[in-house]
């Protein structure tokens, strides 16, 4: 089947798809029960990343259910961190944790064996695209440099990023080595996924929203842009969606700089102004995840002001975040059924 069969790639080259396409950050999580079931049998969560057959399952469970217009590659932001040997684990109710990173160990990163080390993520993208439906766009994904940064300099999620903050003022030229590393390192990741049968990516800067004005345009803005310059060199054909989560009117320059075929929004991005950003291309979000947790008038009233404000221009529709693990599987069936139903 045809790309333009494909609705999530025709808004991604600017079309108005009526009822818009919907897919769900985190879509493949903890809210199904058939996720919990696969993940118990992997082990540890990064041998559900690693594992072709397991992390294949875990993208198809969701779309199975619902039907999704896009299945997003089941795997993780720290993955790159992880290749570059910092000791990544996950730790049940501490989160991501690693051997956090110095100047000089900045220094000593090298790229040799990344890509080898992320082959299984490649067999598990090459699987996807032979067991999904054709109509079923498949993305792939990386953390954006700012966001992978933040957990590699303090070793752990903060809820400020302030390790990563002060890092960066005390050893600037550092930090910037870092970024650009990451940067080069994800742009080959995202290649290396577009070759092995994903159908466009997305940029995940989940950290973005706690930067000033300056260093959000350099350590987000510049960043993505060399991660979206470097793959459109390579495949001029990519079609990339960046999320830059919290970035605010930030966002309003975002698009134009990265270059990005379409910009995800958070659910603190008010309509009017995702509106005024359709204007210049294609928007992806923003239900406010704990709308698809409480269900009923929530859950419809929160789809109807996005459908009513930003379903007369190239949409994506989905949420501002992942969903939540409390959501109800039944809620997200509500969702999708209104989307498709009213858009």
């Amino acid at each position: 089947m045809s790309a333009a069969n494909r609705k999530v790639l025709n808004v991604l080259n600017g079309a108005t798809v009526s009822p818009p396409p919907i897919w769900l950050m985190r879509q493949a999580g903890r809210y199904l029960p058939e996720y919990r079931q696969t993940r118990q049998q992997a082990g540890s969560f990064l041998d559900l990343c690693y594992s072709p057959e397991l992390a294949t399952e875990v993208t198809l469970q969701p779309i199975r259910r619902y039907a999704f217009d896009a299945a997003i590659l089941f795997s993780d932001i720290l993955v790159i961190p992880d290749a570059l040997k910092r000791n990544v684990r996950f730790t049940e109710g501490h989160g991501p944790q690693m051997d956090p990173i110095d100047a000089d160990g900045i220094s000593g990163l090298s790229e040799n064996g990344i890509l080898d080390h992320l082959k299984p993520v490649m067999q598990t993208v090459s699987r996807l695209r032979q067991a999904l439906p054709q109509e079923t766009t498949l993305l792939g994904f990386c953390g954006a440099p700012w966001t992978v940064a933040t957990y590699m300099i303090a070793g752990h999620g903060t809820p400020d990023q302030a390790p990563a903050r002060l890092f960066a003022y005390q050893h600037p030229d550092a930090f910037l080595r870092l970024l650009d590393f990451l940067a080069d390192v994800s742009a080959d990741y995202l290649v290396a996924q577009i070759d092995a049968g994903a159908d466009a990516v997305q940029i995940f800067d989940s950290w973005a929203g706690v930067l000033g004005e300056a260093e959000f345009e350099k350590f987000c803005v510049r960043p993505v842009a060399r991660i979206i310059r470097s793959v459109k060199s390579r495949r001029p054909s990519a079609k990339i969606i960046a999320f830059a989560k919290g970035a605010g009117v930030m966002l309003k320059t975002y698009r134009q700089k990265t270059r990005a075929d379409a910009i995800g929004l958070d659910w603190s991005v008010p309509l009017s102004f995702a509106a005024d950003l359709q204007k210049d291309g294609p928007v992806q979000g923003n239900l406010d995840p704990m709308r698809v947790v409480a269900g009923g008038a929530a859950l419809t009233e929160g789809v109807d002001a996005i459908l009513q404000a930003l379903g007369n221009g190239p949409l994506i529709f989905n949420l501002g975040h992942g969903i939540t693990p409390q959501a109800n599987p039944d809620h997200v069936t509500d969702l999708v059924n209104q989307v498709r139903r009213n858009g």
